[in-house]
């Protein structure tokens, strides 16, 4: 216990605080909650009238920061108030404005702040809602703030403070761009407090703001207020990653967890000799990690429920749910799960009972009510915000969730477990950085409920504890900006401020600041390259001849096959495709590979030109779905044909069993007798190659008996060459990079009417600078070309689909469209992308993307008043039907897109009328709800 006399010395020292901070100490007693270091360091700072950068960790309680400016605004200093017009105005209330990344976060916040200060007090500005803008807080997504600035906005009178939540989300290279935006054009006056997850260049993020917004404190925070144990499931068994707390400083792993992975991989090792027989040699029983429904047992029984499990897919999320139904796992008491059924109930009231269906709601409440869940992107929203409710009150104990979840509304869990630490990420399997699995760890532990969070990786023979152990302690997680001129912000920046400032302007973006400091980095890496490729030279030398020839005609070679291939690969393809179009139902054919290799027979054909032909059909082993051209190596062969039933229910299991019987009564011979397994095609050997063969075989190098040692050497020197030569273009590409884009984009403007010749906006200009679209330009000629014109209403949801959709991977066919207007209006539209995309080439200028098709049918479908289950079906997705959060998310950006049409001046009287009906169309259904909530 303190001295008496130490215990004035604290209150003394308190005193002087309040005395020096009052806003400071209002705030705090209004808390009650004692502040930490970092939140009262941060607050100090705010209040002696600097801006501030605030980076802790997830849960550390960074937003207490940005409520203080919420505070400061609502009590105004008497000695800066902002001043009044004339004698008979009061003074203007100072406002805060309160911006996030997402709608979700923005409405969370917005409740958060009307349940302490009142709604009248509080203003909520989204894409989907306004509520009291004119509030002095008002709460809003970044892009509208952004929209606001570039409008001119008279909400914009008095403000004083903006909180920017998430601000390392300008690492987004979607986005990201928009915090650059609005940090730049602010006017000086406001203060700016940005909050941002633990980063790793903090400090030279914090040089770019002192650049561009002035004083700026900056405070980081490496604690986290709950502790986070590291552990490992190994089979059955739990280890601490780390001995103890000095051990995770220096990144040593629990010995005896060491130990057992290496014995358990060595028994695995000796399992593969041990093979014997006929399969003697090939690899051994393959490592059978956990089952799910045994580690969430696991997790209930340890008391380390709720959890949430990363599982990086989102068939495995859903998978994982049904595999704990399966198991009978019931995490739920009869009380919990009556309560879970209720709120369910009551948010679901709007959705119609047929769509419910088609979206899996009764196996998906079967899964709530036990206590589990999945969580991704593809779920319908709603569902994901239930999901959410019931999870943060503890009624549901085990998510099963994708990476979104990291970066979604606040969701604290007391444990977090990695079942893999490869993601795909769109394009390949990556392992995870540091700073996502920070990210992805940070869920575990709930301030002011657990006193610790626990973080659990599951082991298999690729996870080495050892990288483990780097990855939870390395907190490498630096912020990269994504900001590029748009045409958009190119005409907004020179209607505002004229070409010569918004090149400055440009110049002054993070983007810019971290090019310019990158640049002396990659000149030295140029040097030592250089001096490697001349190193490589000297080992590819041959005193036969110059290899430097030969091995040209090596890589001709190499390249000329493989061209080849490709065109061999792409010509089977249009034979299947073509065969599968002239299936017809009762077609029995055989599938030749894939899981569902075998004798099938054809129940629709699917020619209603969705997109490539995907016949449903049934094979004999009774399994019934669409099969697609990439399970064909071969054209797909008619057999023979049976007779299908004319209402033949494929759901049936037994009407499946009895036509799959057919099927193998027709005798045809399941695998067709493959000789000599795939069917090779017998061309002729290309004349190129031939004649670069012989030309290699004539070489002098070619009898070198160290032709292949040389052959290796002259490979590292091409690909260090491509490398460097990549390298030198960056660095010529970045030293006032953005303002030479700025340049161009101004130039390509001014051709095509945007800009006038001496800078001025012209109207088309003015229309172009209110199209907030990633295709903002292609928008916009559409508009002036008058391609969209007279079109009904459910046409032109499906036109202007293809300019904001973007399928999560490439499908190499091109999707089809409902023939006619919306047909002709897609052309159009292609065409005029067409020479967007030339007119960007010449110009050197990153390509707007190509327009895709692939929403085109759901979206028309449903304008058109379609059900779910059709819209659904018509997607052109490669693993059957478009998910249903997908198909909302995609349906809310051609609402946006609309009403940006709508509003547009440079769209007819007409247009703007059909696009009003369009989005009424489109509204409806799980889209109406969606707006509603």
């Amino acid at each position: 216990m303190s001295s008496p006399a130490e215990r004035y010395a604290a209150a003394r020292r308190k005193a002087a605080q309040a005395a020096q901070f009052p806003a400071l100490d209002e705030f705090a007693l209004e808390l009650g909650f004692d502040l930490d270091d970092f939140q009262r360091e941060a607050c100090q700072s705010l209040e002696r009238g600097s801006g501030v950068l605030v980076c802790a960790p997830t849960g550390a309680g960074k937003t207490v920061v940005g409520e203080f400016a919420v505070h400061l605004a609502l009590r105004g200093r008497p000695d800066d108030p902002v001043p009044a017009v004339d004698a008979t105005t009061p003074p203007t209330r100072r406002k805060c404005f309160y911006t996030t990344p997402i709608k979700a976060l923005s409405n969370q916040k917005y409740h958060d702040l009307v349940a302490r200060y009142g709604a009248e007090q509080v203003g909520l500005l989204t894409g989907d809602n306004a509520i009291n803008g004119d509030a002095p807080v008002v709460v809003m997504t970044t892009e509208v703030l952004r929209n606001m600035l570039y409008a001119g906005s008279s909400t914009l009178q008095g403000l004083a403070y903006v909180v920017m939540d998430e601000v390392h989300y300008l690492a987004d290279r979607f986005r990201g761009g928009v915090w650059e935006e609005v940090i730049i054009h602010l006017p000086a006056s406001v203060t700016l407090i940005s909050l941002s997850a633990t980063v790793s260049n903090a400090e030279e993020f914090a040089d770019w703001l002192v650049t561009v917004r002035g004083e700026t404190a900056v405070v980081v925070s490496e604690h986290r207020p709950v502790p986070l144990w590291q552990h490992m499931l190994v089979g059955k068994r739990m280890f601490d990653l780390f001995h103890d707390a000095d051990a995770a400083r220096k990144h040593d792993v629990h010995p005896e967890l060491l130990r057992y992975t290496r014995e358990t991989a060595r028994r695995l090792e000796l399992g593969e000799g041990r093979s014997a027989g006929p399969g003697a040699g090939r690899r051994g029983p393959r490592w059978r990690g956990p089952l799910r429904p045994d580690i969430v047992d696991r997790l209930d029984r340890e008391g380390l429920l709720p959890a949430i499990l990363f599982i990086f897919s989102r068939a495995g999320c859903a998978a994982a749910v049904q595999q704990c139904l399966a198991a009978g796992l019931r995490l739920t008491s009869a009380e919990e799960r009556a309560e879970i059924r209720r709120v369910v109930e009551s948010r679901v009231t709007a959705i119609p009972g047929e769509d419910l269906s088609v979206l899996g709601y009764w196996e998906w409440l079967d899964g709530l009510e036990r206590g589990l869940a999945s969580h991704h992107a593809g779920m319908l929203p709603v569902f994901k915000e239930i999901v959410e409710e019931l999870f943060v009150r503890g009624l549901v104990k085990a998510v099963f969730a994708t990476e979104t979840l990291a970066l979604g509304i606040n969701m604290p869990a007391r444990c977090v477990v990695l079942e893999r630490l490869v993601k795909y990420n769109g394009e390949a399997h990556v392992d995870l950085t540091p700073g996502e699995y920070t990210q992805l760890t940070g869920r575990a532990g709930r301030r002011g409920i657990d006193v610790e969070g626990h973080a659990v990786v599951v082991w298999s023979p690729e996870t080495d504890p050892r990288h483990v152990a780097g990855l939870a302690s390395t907190r490498t997680y630096p912020l990269r900006s994504s900001f590029r001129p748009s045409y958009n912000m190119a005409v907004n920046l020179v209607g505002t401020v004229g070409v010569e400032p918004a090149r400055a302007l440009l110049e002054s973006s993070f983007a810019q600041f971290q090019a310019d400091r990158s640049v002396v980095g990659l000149a030295r890496q140029v040097q030592r390259n250089t001096e490697t490729i001349e190193a490589y030279g000297a080992e590819a030398a041959c005193h036969h001849g110059d290899f430097d020839e030969y091995f040209a005609l090596r890589v001709a070679i190499a390249d000329r096959e493989k061209a080849i291939a490709r065109q061999g690969q792409t010509q089977r393809k249009a034979a299947a495709v073509a065969s599968l179009e002239r299936l017809r139902v009762g077609d029995v054919i055989r599938v030749p590979s894939g899981r569902r290799a075998g004798l099938a027979v054809v129940l629709d054909p699917a020619t209603g030109g969705f997109g490539e032909p995907r016949p449903l059909v049934l094979t004999q082993d009774r399994w019934a779905g669409r099969v697609s051209p990439g399970d064909f190596t071969t054209p797909a062969e008619v057999l023979a044909r049976i007779r299908v039933p004319k209402h033949f229910n494929h759901r049936s299991p037994g009407a499946r069993r009895d036509l799959a019987a057919e099927v193998s009564g027709t005798g045809l011979d399941r695998h067709g007798g493959r000789r000599g397994g795939r069917s090779r095609q017998v061309t002729g050997e290309d004349h190129r190659i031939t004649q670069l063969r012989t030309e290699l075989r004539h070489h002098p190098c070619h009898v070198c008996p160290e032709r292949e040692d040389h052959a290796r050497w002259a490979e590292r020197r091409r690909r260090l060459e491509r490398d460097t030569e990549e390298l030198r273009e960056r660095v010529s590409g970045r030293t006032g990079s953005l303002a030479r884009t700025f340049d161009r984009i101004v130039a390509l403007l001014t051709e095509r009417g945007y800009l006038a010749p001496d800078g001025a906006v012209t109207d088309a200009g003015r229309m172009l600078g209110r199209i907030w679209t990633e295709a903002d330009l292609l928008v916009a000629e559409c508009l002036r070309r008058g391609v969209w014109n007279g079109l009904s209403p459910a046409e032109l949801a499906a036109a202007v689909s293809v300019v904001v959709f973007e399928a999560r991977r490439d499908v190499d066919e091109r999707a089809s469209l409902p023939r006619g207007p919306v047909a002709d209006a897609v052309d159009e539209t292609l065409k005029l992308w067409g020479e967007i995309e030339a007119d960007e080439a010449a110009r050197g200028l990153t390509a707007t993307r190509e327009p895709d098709l692939g929403f085109a049918w759901p979206v028309y479908r449903w304008a058109r008043g379609e059900a779910l289950a059709k819209v659904l079906g018509s997607g052109h997705e490669i693993d059957g039907e478009m998910p249903a959060g997908d198909f909302v998310r995609w349906a809310r950006q051609v609402v946006d897109l609309l009403g940006q049409i709508a509003d547009s001046g440079g769209a007819t009287t007409e247009l703007r009328s059909t696009a009003r009906q369009a989005i009424a169309a489109v509204n409806r259904g799980v889209l109406a709800y969606h707006t509603s909530a």
